[in-house]
């Protein structure tokens, strides 16, 4: 997984975080007034891409946190077989076949959806 290094200060919500070594998406960025002797602090609740578990973190904003790389793309499902699923992305027409529907960790979006994907496909997310 590619990442960068970006000041708490800087993310916001929508964006994405590393927190536990999973990638997750913020949804919700409360940050508080610095204190007498301290400095503002910011609590972060992100959400995992892979596994939907909702993760907190409380840092100084001044922090350094990893973000993750994440290329956000649409494909197209052309089958879905049990635990297997192939797809074409829309950009480049590349075919991606036999991934596990498991490895996406959204299997829902595999199972209800067989047109287009328009959310996240974590299979596709890092480059």
């Amino acid at each position: 997984m590619t990442t960068t290094i970006q000041a708490i200060r800087s993310l916001k919500v929508g964006r994405y975080i590393v927190v536990d070594d999973a990638p997750c998406r913020i949804v919700e960025y409360i940050t508080s007034k610095p204190g007498k002797h301290g400095e503002a602090k910011a609590r972060i609740v992100a959400v995992g891409i892979f596994d939907g578990v909702k993760r907190s973190l409380v840092h100084p904003v001044k922090h350094k946190v990893h973000v993750p790389q994440v290329d956000n793309r649409k494909g197209q499902v052309l089958a879905h077989m049990g635990a297997e699923v192939q797809f074409m992305d829309l950009e480049t027409s590349e075919f991606a076949g036999g991934l596990s529907s498991i490895s996406f960790g959204r299997i829902e979006i595999c199972r209800h959806s067989y047109n287009y994907i328009s959310d996240l496909l974590p299979c596709m997310l890092f480059s």
